[in-house]
């Protein structure tokens, strides 16, 4: 990636350089398009970032993490994203959302029972938040957790779960008191193993190697010692890794608009019109530039803020905007991309599976009209 590395550290470097290289041996080109269109879970890739150590990297070292800066998993993220985005959202299930809620909220005897296998690999997690009624209204769940002498039985349905049919565990938001909106709300960790838990994976657009699902509790019985955090504390806990998401959700965006470029430069290379190299037509070269305008000012968003969350400033606009910026530049570079190739983007490749993947980008992790309805709200209008 010859851009620019927005004063990363010898360390940084290394570590981009490092997964960089193993991705490309253990997920090579052929290997991506062979998940892709057989809708598979990227196990090799997984398994070996962690052989390799990298799903230690977010957590804190007294959890036997590394101690990872938002700007290290930035960097890192943005690599993953260049490289695969099924990879990236793997690491991420596990590594950033369940791994983090779990050692942000969870007592000590569960981390000392699940983060350990967390970081080898042996244990997958996701995240079940959304419903069939209620997308970007969290508050507005109906899936109940009702106590049960010393246990919780959960009952009710979410979907959209990415990889919960790969998953030993899901954090599971759920209502313990129905009437008391977002203060009603409890995070629980559940087995995926308890009889009455059932995931149905979707036929996604996109994200074919990390596919969605929808999932149902059919009264699943877990044990007091799953909830997450204090009962009725739930939205606190959704709210506490909103910054982390929406900034690597950025990177990860960012990284998907370098590779967007190259596969259009590789394609443009070879490629002759009317007795002329096609990137010699001002209309495609305009487009190269547009892409790299789009691509330059979502990194610049995202490495911005990264330095101010790493400074511990309060960054919930700027989090939002660049999460915003990266996943809209990184759709509107890969629809370049998708016009540059024209009828050779659309059937085949790279650029239709970039142009399939950039489109999740606007919806996950927080729509780009919700996130326009926090910066607005932060602005006092």
């Amino acid at each position: 990636m010859p851009y620019s590395t927005f004063d990363f550290t010898e360390e940084q470097v290394l570590m981009r350089d490092n997964v960089l290289g193993l991705m490309n041996r253990v997920l090579p080109p052929e290997k991506i398009a062979e998940l892709d269109r057989e809708r598979r879970f990227p196990r090799e890739a997984y398994r070996a970032l962690a052989e390799n150590g990298w799903l230690s990297l977010p957590y804190d070292k007294a959890h036997g993490g590394m101690d990872a800066s938002h700007k290290d998993l930035a960097v890192f993220i943005e690599a993953l994203g260049y490289h695969h985005p099924g990879i990236r959202v793997s690491f991420m299930s596990t590594a950033v959302y369940g791994g983090l809620y779990l050692q942000n909220l969870g007592s000590d005897a569960l981390k000392a029972e699940l983060l350990t296998g967390m970081q080898d690999g042996s244990i997958r997690t996701a995240i079940a938040f959304s419903e069939p009624d209620s997308g970007s209204d969290a508050a507005g769940i109906r899936t109940r957790a009702v106590r049960d002498g010393d246990d919780w039985i959960i009952s009710g349905q979410k979907v959209y779960v990415t990889n919960a049919h790969e998953a030993d565990y899901l954090v599971v938001s759920t209502k313990t008191d129905p009437d008391a909106g977002r203060r009603g709300l409890s995070l629980f960790m559940v087995d995926t193993a308890q009889p009455g838990f059932e995931a149905r994976p979707m036929d996604p657009l996109g994200s074919r190697s990390t596919l969605l699902n929808e999932v149902f509790f059919d009264d699943v019985r877990i044990p007091g010692n799953r909830l997450l955090g204090a009962v009725n504390g739930g939205w606190h806990g959704l709210m506490r890794g909103l910054n982390l998401e929406r900034v690597l959700i950025a990177a990860a965006a960012a990284g998907g608009c370098i590779k967007i470029i190259e596969v259009a430069k590789n394609f443009v290379r070879d490629r002759q019109a009317f007795g002329k190299n096609l990137g010699e037509f001002q209309a495609v070269s305009h487009k190269f530039a547009d892409m790299r305008m789009l691509m330059e000012t979502a990194r610049l968003v995202t490495y911005r803020t990264a330095a101010m969350l790493d400074a511990g400033e309060d960054a919930v606009t700027e989090t939002a905007i660049a999460k915003v910026v990266a996943t809209e530049n990184n759709f509107k570079a890969a629809d370049l991309g998708m016009q540059v190739m024209g009828a050779a983007g659309y059937v085949q490749g790279d650029m239709q599976r970039l142009f399939r993947e950039a489109r999740m980008g606007m919806i996950g992790g927080g729509t780009s009209e919700i996130l326009r309805n926090v910066i607005a709200s932060r602005m006092g209008i």
